[in-house]
């Protein structure tokens, strides 16, 4: 099958059934094209003359043009993801991916905030205003839920279900889940509704849970300086953003006892890989409380 026409295939496939974003699929995309033309310029246009040696030339040809490990990680991530497609579909019997490891790289994780620090943070609100009110409402949710701060703040009304206990978030690709309020959060919002969210609106008719001005939404820009402010109200020295709460919500749930599998539905991640950093930090914290306090460390 020639390579171009096995790409079309997978990347038609990716768009109908995977549900990816589209700045996923248009780099998935631009790695598969390049890798492409590289192995044509070498004679190789049909995916069953691929083997692993032409992989691993690849890999050392993008390392040699300046491309990062992330990025070079992704393309082999692309790869492996086009091979497999075509070993289910079976138009190819082994997957020349197999033997090349994917680069490794910093991963950047910030760690996560002490829980002495988000319930600091958590307090800092004004409740007695409605803006501090929505504000208070707002961090409860992002720390009960783990939301990334776009699906936060593009939430409708009826994507709580207060009763039930549940938020329901669309992540990236759209795709739609289910994640526990807990109580302390429910409370708030329902506090937040009441009080607070009419006022907010003067009058205007809108199906957004957080409106800033013009009752139109809160943007993510808007709400990174809410929380900054906060912080520092809050005397936090730590650089605060709304994903260093979502980091520490599945950090905390997974010093908490939490499994990985349940974590990683509530966080949206497509990827129970991407979860397992949580895991990394936890026993990077472990391993200091074993050091500092056992006698033989």
């Amino acid at each position: 099958m020639e390579l171009e026409a096995a790409i079309d295939a997978y990347t038609g496939y990716l768009t109908a059934e995977r549900g990816l974003s589209v700045r996923t699929l248009e780099a998935y995309a631009r790695d598969l094209e390049r890798f492409r033309a590289w192995v044509e310029d070498r004679g190789v246009s049909r995916v069953e003359d691929v083997g692993p040696d032409l992989v691993r030339e690849h890999q050392v040809f993008l390392q040699a043009g300046g491309l990062s490990a992330r990025s070079r990680a992704r393309s082999i991530s692309a790869l492996r993801g086009f091979f497999g497609f075509l070993i289910r579909e079976g138009r190819l019997e082994a997957d020349p991916t197999e033997l090349t490891p994917a680069p490794r790289f910093s991963l950047g994780f910030k760690g996560s905030l002490t829980l002495e620090e988000v319930d600091r943070l958590l307090a800092a609100p004004e409740t007695s205003e409605p803006r501090g009110l929505r504000d208070k409402a707002m961090l409860e949710l992002l720390y009960a839920s783990g939301l990334r701060v776009s699906e936060l703040v593009g939430l409708s009304v009826g994507a709580v279900d207060l009763k039930v206990g549940l938020v329901r978030a669309f992540g990236k690709g759209s795709k739609e889940r289910l994640v526990p309020l807990g109580q302390a959060a429910a409370h708030w919002l329902d506090r937040y509704l009441a009080e607070a969210r009419p006022g907010l609106l003067k009058g205007r008719l809108s199906d957004t849970l957080f409106p800033g001005r013009a009752g139109r939404p809160l943007t993510r820009q808007a709400f990174w300086k809410i929380i900054r402010g906060l912080a520092l109200k809050a005397g936090i020295r730590t650089p605060v953003s709304p994903h260093l709460l979502r980091h520490s919500f599945a950090t905390h749930l997974l010093e908490g006892g939490a499994d990985l599998r349940s974590v990683q539905m509530m966080l949206g991640h497509a990827d129970i890989a991407t979860t397992q950093l949580y895991t990394h930090h936890t026993l990077t914290g472990l391993k200091r409380v074993h050091q500092r306090h056992h006698p033989r460390a």
